[in-house]
């Protein structure tokens, strides 16, 4: 198991703003910039309603932990999922439930 890698997926996992940001990668629609191979930067930053470097950071360590992929085009940065990130966590989750003891939670 990839312990570093897994553990950069679950600390992007663990913000609020990272977990929105990637629902909405997954559900946009025609309405915002997205090109159908990405989401602009700017629909992002709206949807999150946080500045532009926080966005750039939060949108950074999801790409960094392979959860999301970036590609500049002229000033903009368009976004879109990564199964890569997204494999990791969940073979590492498959893992320990293979692995753990079934026992009911008191």
């Amino acid at each position: 198991m990839d312990f570093d890698g897994t553990a950069a997926v679950f600390r992007a996992l663990g913000d609020v703003h990272r977990l929105r940001a990637l629902h909405f990668l997954a559900t946009a629609d025609a309405t915002c910039c997205s090109t159908g191979q990405g989401v602009c930067t700017c629909d992002v930053q709206a949807m999150l309603g946080l500045s532009q470097p926080t966005t750039s950071h939060h949108m950074k360590l999801l790409v960094e932990a392979g959860l999301v992929t970036a590609q500049k085009r002229g000033r903009w940065t368009y976004y879109a999922l990564s199964t890569h990130g997204l494999h990791l966590a969940r073979t590492a989750i498959g893992a320990l439930l293979a692995t753990a003891p079934h026992r009911d939670a008191a």
